[in-house]
């Protein structure tokens, strides 16, 4: 990859990140070169799913592409998190977050850390969600519920899965839709959330897809309790004695271990 270009953060993105659990960075976080060969990563993706597949689930992409490491792992995605992790960093998971044209399923209102209950301790992560396209209120862009992430966990019932990316959601009466911000991106930019921060996205009515790939880590001082799921020190040093895998060990697995349906 092409040199890192400069990070533009200041103490008062920092506290706003605090204050609302998330933040719109309004710059490109890779140069055009960079975002451009990452995009055509996920291009190639997409034309090896599965046939008959939706998009939508994709996870652990890093398992067919490993490439993937290179934006991951980059100096630019590091130097952002540092100023909401330290220095010391472990990358913890990533997901293509694939939103089709006309029928993309939306995202019902959920915390991260709800599905993370019990494997991190505490629950301490930090998501980048970058836009490969453009990410808007009618392509279904991401909308959040600021300050929520203070709260913990909330109660949750079941969704129709063919209706829904996930089969969950959180109980009404939890939240109060009418505080939701929509976070628009244009495609290259990013935004960055709590793992407790209430958040969800609609259904994509628009014809342009909107897909995006989210990058998860956390600080080292948080305890990871499986150690079936690997992680990956990014930089600096472990605290929390956790064993971290090496991303250069070549993986096993194919286009099809990435598909979660």
């Amino acid at each position: 990859m092409a040199t890192a270009h400069s990070i533009h953060m200041t103490e008062t993105d920092v506290q706003f990140f605090e204050d609302e659990g998330y933040l719109l960075y309004h710059h490109p976080l890779f140069s055009i070169e960079n975002f451009d060969a990452l995009k055509a990563q996920f291009e190639e993706l997409l034309e090896n799913l599965p046939p008959g597949t939706r998009p939508e689930p994709m996870d652990v992409a890093h398992i067919a592409y490993p490439k993937l490491f290179d934006w991951r792992l980059a100096e630019e995605v590091i130097d952002l998190l540092k100023w909401f992790l330290g220095r010391n960093i472990p990358l913890w998971s990533s997901q293509f977050i694939s939103n089709p044209p006309r029928d993309g399923r939306p995202v019902a209102w959920h915390e991260d850390s709800a599905y993370w209950a019990g494997r991190l301790n505490p629950m301490e992560v930090i998501t980048i969600w970058l836009a490969i396209d453009d990410s808007t209120i009618e392509s279904g862009c991401m909308r959040v519920i600021p300050g929520t992430h203070h709260h913990g966990f909330s109660k949750y019932e079941p969704v129709d899965r063919n209706r829904h990316v996930f089969g969950t959601r959180i109980q009404p009466g939890q939240l109060h839709e009418s505080e939701a911000v929509y976070l628009e991106l244009r495609a290259g930019g990013c935004h960055v959330h709590h793992a407790k921060l209430i958040h969800g996205s609609n259904t994509n009515r628009s014809q342009k897809r909107r897909y995006g790939y989210t990058m998860r880590y956390i600080p080292t001082s948080v305890k990871y309790e499986n150690e079936s799921h690997a992680i990956y020190l990014a930089r600096g040093h472990d605290i929390a004695g956790n064993v971290y895998t090496d991303p250069t060990k070549p993986f096993e697995k194919g286009i099809r271990d990435i598909y979660r349906p």
